[in-house]
């Protein structure tokens, strides 16, 4: 089964372009099996599919929509997340967690998670950070191997990192605007519905295969990779991720006292 494991939906990234309709419309033309929605910090796109599901027109297709996050730490760079169907976590919301502290709460409540890009723009990617260790590598489920966005360098040390800490690799476009779609491709050869599927096709090492093309540079990738555009992101993502540090802990501090998650749907 085909999909694109790494996608902003218009409805949960304030910088995605492409509605879930879109993803939705697109992937069934191109022979596409699903897509999974990975929106920045947020669950908001994985709200709207929950809603929209229930419409006519999506309640009965055979495509797959799952349900993730890209979650921003505060030692490891950009990191997507996948928990159990429908399984909803506050705290996710709220960025600046460190690597580690991130994989116990994920993998607490039976989800997997890996780096994205890891050798990607620097203010985002996992082998960048001063703070990034073994350990931080060694607690990951996966790694993203190719990315549409990155350079052929940047895939080709993935891949070998993956290789170094035997660990799945995974492909996805990152697309944020329409003509990303289907550039990048992750085969499994087990059938994969939701979630749950996934979830264990990773632990199980179930064969997965990769597949992609790197977008041409544009003015926008070139101004990203500039030292004043890193420099911006790292301030406001570290900014964000101090000033909301007292919320965060509160969320977590109710996952240490045992409070019970909640599906979308039911709150």
């Amino acid at each position: 089964m085909k999909f694109d494991l790494h996608c902003h939906t218009k409805e949960g990234s304030f910088d995605s372009k492409v509605p879930i309709s879109e993803y939705v419309s697109k992937y069934r033309m191109l022979g596409y099996d699903g897509f999974m929605i990975t929106d920045h910090n947020s669950y908001r796109g994985c709200a709207r599919w929950a809603m929209m599901k229930k419409q006519s027109e999506y309640k009965d297709i055979d495509f797959t929509v799952l349900c993730g996050i890209e979650y921003d730490t505060k030692d490891a760079g950009h990191v997507l997340v996948v928990m159990p169907d429908g399984l909803y976590l506050p705290v996710f919301r709220i960025r600046g967690m460190r690597a580690r502290k991130l994989a116990g709460i994920v993998h607490r409540h039976g989800g997997i998670l890996g780096l994205a890009h890891p050798f990607g723009i620097p203010s985002s990617s996992a082998m960048s950070f001063k703070l990034m260790t073994r350990e931080n590598i060694q607690c990951m489920d996966f790694i993203e191997v190719f990315n549409t966005c990155e350079k052929p360098l940047s895939n080709d040390l993935a891949q070998q990192l993956a290789e170094r800490y035997e660990l799945p690799g995974i492909a996805g476009t990152d697309a944020h605007n329409s003509q990303f779609i289907g550039m990048a491709a992750t085969v499994f050869d087990t059938e994969i519905r939701c979630n749950n599927d996934l979830i264990l096709a990773i632990k199980n090492g179930t064969g997965i295969t990769v597949s992609g093309t790197e977008r041409e540079d544009t003015l926008k990738g070139k101004a990203k990779e500039m030292w004043f555009s890193q420099l911006g992101y790292k301030i406001y993502n570290r900014g964000l991720g101090k000033a909301k540090m007292p919320r965060r802990k509160f969320h977590a501090n109710k996952l240490n006292r045992g409070h019970k998650p909640f599906l979308f749907g039911n709150k």
